[in-house]
């Protein structure tokens, strides 16, 4: 008997050890990632079968054992996963019950309009569509009570989401990062800037982030851009008329096109327009918040990425032979 006990103590052991042991090796090490889905309503022997049926290299039952008497057989949540690389049953358990889902990724650029963020959203089949025949009216009335036109109300950036999230949830989280970022900017702007709210600053952003790919130069075409207003001047910027031509634009802008009305024509009417253009990024906040001090009321690009800055008409106009007229020449 006493032999016997002391076999099965050391069976247990040793079984205990091994089980220890297999718990903490990787069930795989340079395959590429296994995508697996744990359904709705799932115990841990259900997401454990359904695991093994997706390729995960997972002994069904000692993965129930696992999590049985680690305590966290209840705990498991329902989504999409990955079994990455070296990872072990100890660490899938974890996964699961953090609910550490597969990552998918949507990018919005900076100067983009709201309409190519709805096309780029839409394109991206790892969402669950749920806006896609909404009008943009219907889109932002699930968004926010205060902003009824969406443009330039969504901060451009990289934004994560588990796989079959709702395309609402990108539409919130790019809103609220907006927001916070326009409020923050806000709190710490210049004195005395022409602006009445945020909204306004919003709209100055966004049509800096059209004017210039160059980010040392946003402060300063800010810079001018407050000048004219605090001058009384026309702001006189082109992506504002592009933005106003709509459909219309296909891809030069005619004289024709400067003088006739919309309420985007910074050629025809004084002021911001009533709306932003695009979708500005944390840089153009910036510059539209605190832009340079500057007596600088033109600029013309010098065909290089770069602007030239004038204080005044004459000198203007020279920079517009030399740097325009001049380089259509032969």
């Amino acid at each position: 008997m006493k032999k016997t006990l002391i076999t099965a103590v050391v069976v247990s052991i040793v079984g205990i050890g091994a089980f220890s042991w297999w718990s903490k090796q990787p069930l795989t090490t340079g395959e590429p990632p296994i995508p697996f889905t744990v359904t709705p309503g799932s115990g841990v022997g259900a997401a454990a079968q359904q695991m093994a049926q997706a390729g995960v290299p997972v002994n069904p039952m000692l993965f129930q054992i696992l999590a049985r008497v680690t305590g966290q057989s209840a705990r498991i949540k329902a989504g999409s996963y990955e079994l990455k690389p070296n990872t072990s049953p100890r660490r899938l358990l974890t996964q699961l019950v953090r609910g550490e889902y597969a990552q998918e990724a949507v990018t919005i650029i900076e100067g983009w309009t709201f309409r190519q963020m709805r096309d780029a959203i839409a394109a991206t089949k790892t969402l669950r569509h749920e806006t896609v025949k909404m009008s943009d009216a219907e889109l932002m009335a699930k968004i926010s009570t205060e902003y009824k036109q969406p443009e330039g109300l969504f901060f451009p950036d990289t934004y994560l989401f588990a796989k079959g999230s709702s395309d609402l949830q990108i539409y919130k989280q790019a809103h609220q990062m907006l927001l916070s970022r326009l409020n923050a900017a806000w709190e710490k702007r210049d004195a005395n800037l022409p602006y009445k709210t945020p909204y306004e600053a919003l709209i100055m952003a966004s049509i800096v982030e059209k004017e210039t790919g160059q980010k040392s130069e946003r402060a300063m075409i800010a810079g001018v851009f407050v000048n004219r207003l605090r001058t009384g001047m026309m702001l006189q910027t082109d992506p504002s008329v592009i933005y106003g031509m709509g459909e219309r634009y296909e891809g030069k802008i005619a004289k024709k096109d400067l003088t006739t009305d919309t309420p985007y024509n910074t050629y025809t009417r004084y002021g911001l327009p009533p709306t932003p253009i695009s979708l500005p990024g944390v840089q153009s906040l910036s510059a539209a918040l605190a832009p340079a001090k500057t007596e600088a009321l033109y600029f013309v690009s010098r065909n290089d990425g770069t602007s030239h800055f004038s204080e005044n008409l004459n000198e203007h106009n020279r920079a517009v032979n030399q740097y325009q007229r001049g380089a259509s020449k032969p």
